[in-house]
């Protein structure tokens, strides 16, 4: 059996890879923090690892204390990372420096596995172009809107600079799916029965099931890909309209239609950083969520996972949205 060591493994995308990892065979190995919960990592054949990536000094020593037990990594896929922090030097610090000290430490202990997949996100892109709506494409310059995007922009910029390590990067769009605390707060919303939008209805989104995002990241492990990037999406795309349109149907809500405009939310999140700042603090609606909220392009190229790994989705919305919602409901939280 291989061994694949699998970062971030108590988050929300982390713990459903280590099921996907346990179903196809392999040794899995769950890296966490020591104050990591093990909710969702209660199968007895997981193997866990603590590790601390602050410094090159504590990621060696764990490393060594892994090679005196004769064990090595076939396969990593780093997922260890944030999506939000009340600090924004904290994105940089986490998700470019960490993974940086993260793959010097394997160079310098001769722990390179056979692949490693890094997980950024479209968010290194950006959206694509408002007026002319075409899809990013992975010949496009990177133009982040928010410090997460420029943060793994960076820590991308890093993997591809190096000559001889064996990465993929893949970079999902919106992943939603059981155990996800983010898109939550939209169907929250919409079961209580409001529907919001920033200037316009229209916004096309595009979406990736947790549960075929975990497929795809094992079929990119086993390819014989290397040194590639992917936009990973479910080929799909739909208007925030229709997002509310299947989670309201699912829901068997109705709701009140609120539409904001885009100059007065900005406003808002301009005023609320200016309090949260206070207190060094950032609120959950700032100008970064504003520039991510308002775009209304978020197309993306997937032609090329599609045809690399045969990668089909299991998944489109409804099918996912039903699946997660059912869930919430079983968990109490809707």
């Amino acid at each position: 059996m291989e061994n694949v060591l699998i970062t971030g493994a108590s988050g929300f995308i982390g713990s459903f890879l280590v099921e996907e990892g346990l179903k196809r065979g392999y040794n899995v190995y769950a890296g966490i923090r020591e104050t990591s919960s093990k909710q969702y990592l209660t199968d007895p054949r997981i193997h866990f690892l603590i590790f601390d990536f602050s410094s090159k000094e504590r990621i060696i020593s764990s490393l060594k204390d892994i090679m005196n037990r004769d064990l090595k990594f076939d396969f990593i896929i780093h997922n260890a990372g944030i999506t939000k922090s009340g600090k924004k030097e904290a994105y940089f610090r986490v998700n470019c420096q960490y993974t940086r000290y993260f793959i010097e430490s394997l160079q310098e202990t001769g722990l390179v596995p056979e692949k490693f997949i890094f997980i950024s996100s479209l968010a290194a892109f950006g959206p694509g172009n408002p007026q002319t709506m075409a899809p990013v494409m992975l010949a496009d310059d990177p133009k982040p809107i928010e410090i997460y995007g420029r943060s793994k922009l960076e820590a991308e910029k890093f993997i591809t600079s190096l000559t001889d390590f064996p990465w993929i990067i893949l970079r999902p769009t919106g992943v939603y799916g059981p155990r996800e605390k983010d898109y939550f707060i939209f169907f929250q919303t919409v079961n209580r029965g409001l529907e919001t939008y920033i200037g316009s209805a229209q916004q096309v989104l595009t979406f990736i099931y947790v549960k075929d995002l975990a497929r795809v990241i094992f079929d990119a492990l086993v390819s014989p890909v290397v040194r590639k990037s992917y936009f990973v999406a479910d080929g799909e795309e739909y208007s925030a309209k229709e997002f509310a349109e299947i989670t309201k149907k699912i829901l068997g809500k109705k709701t009140i239609r609120l539409t904001f405009p885009p100059g007065l939310v900005k406003f808002l999140a301009w005023g609320l950083e200016k309090v949260y700042g206070l207190w060094n603090a950032t609120p959950m609606l700032n100008r970064d969520k504003y520039n991510v909220l308002s775009s209304v392009n978020w197309r993306c190229e997937v032609d090329p996972l599609q045809r690399d790994f045969k990668f089909t989705a299991e998944y489109d919305l409804k099918k996912g949205v039903r699946e997660t919602i059912s869930w919430y409901k079983q968990q109490g939280w809707l």
